[in-house]
């Protein structure tokens, strides 16, 4: 579809339609419109072709007063308001059409023309009669490149419109100017600039040009133990379980080393005092007021001394840290030595404590042995008999030797009865032999009857009682005694193969360069530090004043 330009000095944006009927005298607008042709090079508006308009071609009918007055009634119509489109510009001195102006021109609203419907066939004029002559009208000539406009879609049926609402002009705000800072703002930048960037300027100046430089010795030991773990445990991976004490030994030591009683002991040695305040008071920070007491020392000590504890393996390790490399080392030494002494005491405490029952036992059976040993003693001496046994032997020998003197009398005496009479004195003499011989008997077997007599007045019989008495108690004594002797002689072996010691894998050494303070990290920490509780501060000063 092509459209015409508006005529050239259209100054007020109006159809050339209406320009033309206001510009023509009154003769000129009754005259009768120019017909209409069917030819297909009549070109059709958008919305016609939306309702079927125009398909046909509609009969010529002639001008007359009629139709001149329809045709200015048609123009008087307001026209539909055409879309804002881009594209090449109208020529120079020309102006835009209504469709093309910019929107802050648009103040009035544009009236729309509605589209004629198409005379009905019956109120159509006869074809042969001739059409009318059409008065010349100058005709607008073409753009050099028509430009297509979009059309909003009409009704079907549009008889009469109502004129379009008017755009609003928006207004044009002005631009934003640049944000000018406040009071509240000037505040914030002192109270960061006092709270945060002063105090970190002034810790770095003191890192850097007060704090003394210092040095770290290391030293590394566990505990171990003498007796070897069974291969059964090597290979099931049960070696750690199977110390019981060893992990209790390593919490006891690691608690010790940083007890006010090493401080005492490693002070009373090296003078602890004077080897932590050589920097002060240059270094009033980092270095120990020598003023202080031991319970300042204490806390001091937890800080140049860290304790490195792995419960997995059981070692520890220690960093001691001095104002000089041989103070570090010195003071690393002998805290080595004072722990492999605390580890001594109680590997000895645990041996009495694993050995006690055992020496119980063996004193006590010792008293028993003792005891009977003196019961013994005493017997001895009261009885005047260093062995019963032994002299009972003897009486029975005595005894005996009488007894063969005896038999032997009695067989010379028969004998002399044979050759002799009874008065002779050989017979005699023979006879008074074995009296004497009988009477010695009886006074032997007397000795060992209840009526006899011993050495001490008791009889044999007594004496033998309460020997074997008290031997049967000595037995008894010297086999317990034997017993608890060998029981504690295993217990005291056992608790040698359980002794424990300290075993050190990295040995303390004099260090070469200072490592201490780490002054990049100890700025970076506090910046962190000032920074945030500057933020929260400012926070709640922000979150009360937006409560009010």
């Amino acid at each position: 579809m092509t459209t015409s330009s508006p005529p050239a000095g259209d100054k007020t944006g109006q159809p050339a339609a209406r320009q033309q009927a206001s510009a023509s005298p009154a003769p000129e607008a009754a005259a009768p419109a120019a017909p209409q042709t069917a030819a297909p090079a009549v070109a059709q508006r958008p919305f016609q072709q939306q309702q079927g308009l125009g398909a046909k071609a509609q009969p010529a009918q002639p001008a007359g007063p009629a139709d001149a007055g329809q045709a200015d009634a048609s123009r008087a119509q307001p026209q539909v308001a055409q879309p804002q489109v881009t594209g090449p510009q109208p020529a120079a001195g020309k102006t835009n059409p209504p469709a093309l102006r910019p929107q802050e021109q648009e103040a009035r609203p544009i009236p729309v023309r509605p589209m004629q419907e198409p005379a009905p066939a019956a109120a159509a004029k006869p074809a042969a009669q001739p059409p009318a002559k059409a008065v010349a009208r100058p005709v607008a000539k073409p753009a050099a490149k028509p430009v297509a406009k979009p059309v909003a879609p009409t009704p079907a049926r549009a008889v009469a419109t109502t004129p379009a609402r008017a755009v609003p002009a928006q207004p044009v705000r002005p631009p934003v100017g640049i944000a000018q800072p406040r009071r509240r703002h000037w505040l914030m930048l002192g109270s960061f600039l006092a709270l945060v960037v002063l105090p970190t300027l002034i810790w770095a100046a003191y890192l850097w040009l007060r704090a003394s430089d210092q040095y770290v010795s290391t030293v590394g030991f566990t505990v171990r133990n003498e007796q070897a773990a069974p291969s059964i445990e090597l290979l099931g991976g049960l070696s750690p379980l199977a110390g019981g004490g060893g992990a209790a030994d390593t919490d006891v030591l690691y608690e010790y080393i940083r007890s006010q009683d090493m401080v005492e002991r490693i002070d009373a040695e090296l003078d602890l005092h004077a080897r932590f305040s050589r920097a002060w008071p240059h270094d009033f920070v980092f270095a120990f007021n020598p003023e202080n007491h031991i319970e300042d020392l204490t806390d001091y000590w937890q800080r140049q001394v860290k304790v490195l504890y792995d419960s997995s393996t059981q070692l520890i390790t220690l960093k001691v840290s001095a104002f000089t490399p041989e103070d570090a080392q010195a003071i690393a030494a002998a805290v080595f030595q004072a722990s492999s002494d605390k580890i001594n005491e109680i590997s000895t405490v645990a041996r009495n404590d694993a050995t006690r029952l055992a020496r119980a036992e063996l004193d006590k059976a010792r008293a028993e042995l003792t005891e009977t040993r003196q019961a013994m003693t005493a017997f001895r001496m009261r009885s005047q008999i260093v062995d019963p046994e032994a002299d009972l032997a003897g009486q029975m020998g005595v005894l005996s030797g009488l007894q063969a003197q005896l038999a032997e009398a009695l067989v010379a005496h028969d004998l002399l009865l044979d050759n002799a009479q009874p008065t002779d004195h050989r017979v005699v003499q023979a006879q008074q032999k074995i009296e004497a011989l009988r009477r010695l008997i009886e006074a032997e077997r007397s000795k060992f009857g209840a009526e006899g007599q011993g050495p001490a007045g008791e009889s044999y019989a007594q004496l033998m009682a309460e020997y074997e008495k008290l031997a049967v108690d000595r037995e008894f004594a010297e086999g317990a005694y034997r017993s608890a002797r060998i029981a504690y002689e295993t217990a005291l072996a056992e608790t040698q193969r359980q002794a424990r010691y300290l075993a050190a894998h990295i040995e303390p050494k004099v260090a070469q360069s200072a490592t201490e303070p780490n002054r990049p990290w100890l700025l970076a920490m506090v910046a962190g530090l000032l920074l945030a509780g500057w933020s929260i501060l400012v926070l709640i000063y922000y979150s009360v004043r937006d409560r009010r």
